[in-house]
């Protein structure tokens, strides 16, 4: 874990996450990381997706901002929009749709963490070529 960042010894963290999520255009941002869990920003531009996924050994939860789309949870499609909530749990393959003309934007908590603290990665092509080449592994402790 980065030093100071581990959530022990520290204060408060506090987050408007509506605002940090509709303000970050970045397609993933992580806000915070701790030892047993991180809390991420996300926006899909219309037409994007994250991708289909299973994080083997982490649950996530992840609450929809703005936009609307689809969640793709275990061979279940379910709409979402603002105030959904999706529950994720480990090993369970997943993937978001944004189906509206405008940006999906939301916020997740993943626990354990499943990115590397304090990582930015401005296009999905960019997140995937970060994780490619194992630069986006969560911290260790």
């Amino acid at each position: 874990m980065v030093p100071g960042r581990d959530g022990y010894g520290r204060g408060m963290e506090h987050y408007t996450i509506v605002t940090e999520a509709e303000k970050s255009p970045d397609f993933r941002r992580v806000l915070w990381t701790g030892k047993y869990l991180q809390l991420v920003v996300m926006t899909i531009p219309p037409g994007g997706e994250i991708g289909d996924e299973v994080h083997e050994n982490t649950d996530q939860i992840l609450t929809f901002v703005s936009g609307v789309g689809a969640a793709l949870v275990a061979g279940e499609r379910r709409d979402i929009a603002r105030s959904s909530q999706v529950v994720v749990p480990a090993g369970t393959r997943h993937n978001i749709v944004n189906t509206g003309p405008n940006p999906l934007v939301l916020y997740t908590i993943y626990a354990p963490p499943e990115h590397a603290d304090q990582a930015v990665h401005h296009t999905k092509e960019e997140a995937d070529a970060a994780e490619a080449a194992g630069a986006d592994k969560p911290p260790t402790g």
